[in-house]
């Protein structure tokens, strides 16, 4: 079962009961923002401390695992990199999502939680597009939470 939630840190503080979050990160959009700037701000700048030091930069295909040190429920963040926000096409969101969840699989995360940036290139039917093919479609394992526009429900 998938829910989209609006990005928040009520949204965030409620994340109980999932095993991870990830969080697809562009690499032109700083500070973070939206879900990732939230989640962000609860593990008290760690995110922006890993893109400051050049050790994560949201190139495409970039991929981070760091512990959430129980500042939000969820033990596991995942960071996976887009690409620059303004060229990220449906089959670049759909190849992030889709290596997101190769991730989750091998750590055996069941119920999980993901950030989708504001997409300039892309419009809400398309991005709710790709979470029903490469999600929802495929994600069997538990409960989905999208922290993103609502607009872009699956």
């Amino acid at each position: 079962m998938s829910l989209v939630k609006e990005p928040s840190l009520h949204a965030v503080d409620t994340l109980d009961d999932l095993d991870a979050v990830v969080c697809l990160i562009p690499e032109d959009q700083r500070p973070l923002q939206g879900g990732n700037g939230f989640v962000d701000w609860r593990l008290c700048g760690a995110l922006s401390r890993a893109l400051i030091d050049g050790f994560f930069t949201g190139a495409p295909g970039e991929k981070l695992l760091m512990p959430s040190d129980e500042r939000i429920a969820p033990a596991k963040v995942f960071a996976v990199g887009l690409g620059a926000s303004r060229t990220v096409t449906t089959l670049g969101l759909e190849h992030a999502v889709t290596a997101s969840l190769a991730m989750l699989e091998k750590v055996k995360a069941e119920h999980i939680a993901i950030t989708v940036p504001l997409l300039p290139q892309l419009d809400a039917v398309a991005v709710g597009g790709v979470l029903s093919r490469a999600l929802v479609a495929k994600w069997k394992a538990g409960r989905v939470v999208v922290l993103g526009d609502p607009s872009i429900a699956p």
